[in-house]
């Protein structure tokens, strides 16, 4: 089989950088040593509070959380994308995800470009109080993939997605802390239409578990093929897990359904 190892993490992370920072480590390295070259870890993983933590907590670019991305990529021979913070850009705020490549290097980095600013009983917030939103879309190289990147609400908009296809994204990562209020209803159906709609794989690591303040999160960190089909699925626990994406399958489902040559973009957009 034609195929890439890729590993998703799933965290409960709290307001205290130093121990996610440390679950963080264990698990990536146990899904490196599972064989994956490329590894993702959730929204938030860092360090995931009220709005007053997001926003004291902030760091740039060049601050702990990411050293110790690109650090951990380095030492462990992997290509791996720091899930997403809460980044300090001058007097700005950005909920924004880094990707390392093997070497240590940052070789993409993406702002967050759909905030959620909802009010669902069990999932009420206003990320636009602490965060602005981005402004790109950004797909990358995680040879042999290239992988378009988002954030947990991004899912809900598919134009971002088949932008990303039109970049030539052949996977998702979707770093997420997915409510438990939505995501029982929601959260596999929108991940299962992203990769049958794009033809694409998709990782989604999610936060999980039931913090002191703020909403349950779902967790069910997964890894989908282009058919739509579940590959790996977290359960509701802190882990990891790892899956095999087939290659040759990708061909063979944009072959057989050829629907992303069918699009029509001069109509629509």
């Amino acid at each position: 089989m034609n195929a890439v190892r890729v590993g998703a993490i799933q965290m409960d992370s709290r307001p205290d950088r130093d121990r996610n920072l440390v679950t963080a480590a264990r698990l990536v390295g146990a899904a490196a040593r599972d064989g994956a070259t490329f590894v993702a870890l959730p929204e938030m993983f860092n360090l995931l509070g009220d709005r007053a933590t997001l926003r004291a907590g902030a760091e740039d670019l060049d601050g702990p959380t990411q050293r110790w991305a690109a650090d951990t990529a380095r030492e462990l021979g992997i290509h791996l994308l720091a899930g997403s913070m809460i980044e300090a850009a001058g007097a700005r705020r950005f909920n924004t995800s880094c990707l390392y490549a093997p070497d240590g290097r940052r070789i993409a980095t993406y702002r967050k470009l759909h905030l959620f600013d909802v009010s669902v009983p069990g999932a009420e917030f206003s990320e636009s109080s602490t965060v602005s939103p981005g402004d790109a879309v950004v797909v990358a190289p995680v040879p042999p993939l290239t992988l378009g990147l988002a954030i947990c609400y991004d899912l809900r908009f598919p134009e971002e997605f088949r932008a990303q296809g039109r970049l030539g994204a052949t996977a998702i990562a979707l770093p997420s802390a997915f409510t438990a209020a939505t995501g029982q209803d929601h959260w596999e159906p929108l991940l299962r239409a992203r990769a049958i709609e794009n033809q694409c794989f998709v990782l989604a690591p999610d936060q999980c578990g039931v913090p002191a303040a703020g909403p349950a999160w779902h967790g069910h960190s997964l890894i989908l093929d282009p058919w739509g089909t579940v590959l790996a699925d977290a359960g509701t626990e802190v882990g990891h897990i790892v899956a095999d994406l087939d290659l040759d399958r990708l061909g063979e489902v944009r072959r057989r359904l050829p629907a992303l040559d069918h699009t029509r973009p001069e109509i629509y957009g």
